[in-house]
């Protein structure tokens, strides 16, 4: 990866047009969970959103086997698609860069309240 694709995030364009065409191969219900994965997911981003490539490539990797192994997307999910992704960020709960922008905001106030 050059500089240029780093700094305009052309990589990750490209690696998630590989992902969707992965995806359109799947039956239906399969594609549907995977909308539902992936805008689930980007809350739970860092500014570039460079952490989710390899979870998002798992995800796929999963489905794919899951569809091929005949199993429903309720076997592999469960019924909970926003849990799912909340334990795939890392933990139940997990802060969203919101969540962090908002922690890091309070802090910098507090500390010119002299608090």
């Amino acid at each position: 990866m050059n500089f240029w694709e780093r700094i305009t995030g052309s990589d990750m364009t490209k690696e998630l047009k590989v992902f969707d065409s992965r995806i359109k191969k799947l039956p239906a219900d399969y594609q549907e969970a995977w909308e539902k994965i992936n805008l689930n997911l980007w809350s739970h981003t860092d500014l570039t959103g460079r952490n989710l490539m390899p979870i998002l490539d798992g995800v796929v990797g999963l489905l794919e086997e899951a569809a091929a192994d005949g199993q429903s997307v309720q076997e592999v999910l469960g019924d909970d698609i926003k849990g799912f992704c909340s334990a795939l960020a890392g933990e139940e709960g997990a802060k969203s860069i919101r969540d962090k922008w908002r922690e890091q905001l309070n802090n910098t106030i507090a500390k010119k309240l002299g608090r």
